[in-house]
């Protein structure tokens, strides 16, 4: 970083100093070169099955998916120029804007280049030094970056816990206890936890945030089986409707790249002229939406029942085989094994027999609770399944780890 029979700078001093740090906790990481299409592909250590994907129907590989990034490639080329309102927006950004409105139920819908950017625009949007923020304590990084942004009041309610919510927002109430929150209030949250593959509650969200008249933040990236929202009507007993705005990614369930908001076309139309993601990136590759809006249409077919289908069946045989408890309800499959080594030998162990499965450790996870997480796809094989269920069951667990 610096001339010859120099001293560094105070600045590169600092950056040196850092990544000591880093590796005195033995927190260094660093990307790993696969080379797939699809689970199965080529490691430096050699031919491996990954478990580590979040590609959890195999669409990114799908024949349709890849012809109709190849056809958006060539009527529009390989980027978009520039962001949407300069001159980056497409016929087939419109397009799968609509396909995701029909999808999720919504007035409208508006795509971002990432679903972190996603998070973003809509909490830094719709927040502000006047609106408080609830949110789960298990929520994804860019859930809790966004609330950075929001320069609101931020408070976290413990995960799932919707009587700690609840009080919470009966805190933030006017005079009467079911009158709207003084303070506009935002409630946050995952509907399925990336690290620990459970579910929010989300009748139950819905019902709590109508009592006090807090507008929900459903961030469905992981939602792949679900748990999906009722119809509005479902919602309208005894309590009022809330206003709900939708975040979902085209990276996961879609096998695409980016991220989206499906809400009414207020919101939409706020996002659009108000987010800054949104305002000042350029926009998604019109591959990237063309791939998106491919595998959509497969989703929303037969095919795709098929595929969700299997997913489904293949999590009943990680909780037939002891390793999840029952009606486990996501590819998310944790190992919790508590030590960091632990996860790091139990994950390079796999590894040595061709499975690739993540070891996770702090600071994604609190202490203590370093884990190997699966992540199971509709484009594994049975054979390659059962490889890694043997492996898993053969793994020894520390005996505190199973009350994690």
């Amino acid at each position: 970083m610096t001339g010859h029979g120099t001293d560094p700078s105070p600045w590169e001093a600092r950056i040196r100093a850092e990544l000591v740090t880093v590796v005195e906790e033995d927190r260094w990481r660093a990307p790993r070169e696969f080379d797939a299409l699809g689970p199965a592909g080529v490691l430096q250590e050699g031919a491996v099955v990954s478990f580590a994907s979040n590609d959890y129907l195999g669409l990114s590989a799908h024949p349709a998916v890849v012809a109709a990034a190849h056809e958006a490639l060539d009527r529009w080329g390989a980027g978009s120029g520039a962001s949407r309102l300069v001159t980056g927006s497409r016929p087939i950004h419109s397009t799968l804007e609509r396909a995701l409105a029909q999808w999720k139920g919504t007035e409208a819908a508006v795509t971002f280049p990432t679903g972190f950017a996603a998070n973003l625009g809509v909490l830094s949007t719709l927040g502000g030094p006047d609106v408080r923020v609830l949110s789960d304590e298990l929520n994804h990084a860019s859930i809790i970056d966004g609330c950075r942004l929001s320069r609101a009041a931020l408070a976290v309610y413990r995960h799932r816990d919707m009587a700690h919510l609840d009080e919470l927002l009966s805190a933030g109430s006017g005079s009467a206890g079911s009158a709207p929150p003084a303070t506009p209030t935002i409630v946050v949250t995952d509907s399925v936890f990336s690290m620990d593959g459970d579910v929010a509650p989300v009748d139950e969200l819905l019902d709590v945030c109508g009592r006090h008249g807090a507008l929900l933040v459903l961030d469905e990236a992981h939602a792949v089986l679900g748990p999906d929202l009722p119809p509005a009507t479902a919602t309208a007993t005894a309590t009022a409707v809330p206003v709900v705005v939708r975040v979902g990614t085209l990276s996961k369930t879609l096998g695409s790249l980016g991220g989206f908001v499906a809400a009414s076309r207020d919101v939409v139309d706020l996002l659009v002229n108000r987010a800054r993601p949104y305002i000042f990136s350029t926009a998604p590759t019109p591959a990237d939406a063309a791939a998106a809006l491919a595998a959509l249409r497969v989703l929303r077919s037969a095919e795709g029942e098929t595929l969700t289908g299997r997913l489904a069946s293949l999590i009943d045989r990680v909780v037939e085989a002891g390793l999840a408890p029952p009606g486990h309800p996501s590819p998310i499959i944790p190992v919790v094994l508590g030590a960091e080594q632990a996860a790091l030998d139990a994950s390079a162990a796999l590894l040595d027999d061709g499975l690739w499965v993540p070891a996770i450790r702090p600071p994604t996870v609190p202490v203590g609770t370093s884990r190997l997480r699966v992540t199971l796809s509709a484009a594994h094989r049975d054979e390659d399944v059962d490889r890694l269920l043997h492996a898993l069951v053969r793994l020894p667990r520390p005996a505190h780890a199973a009350a994690l």
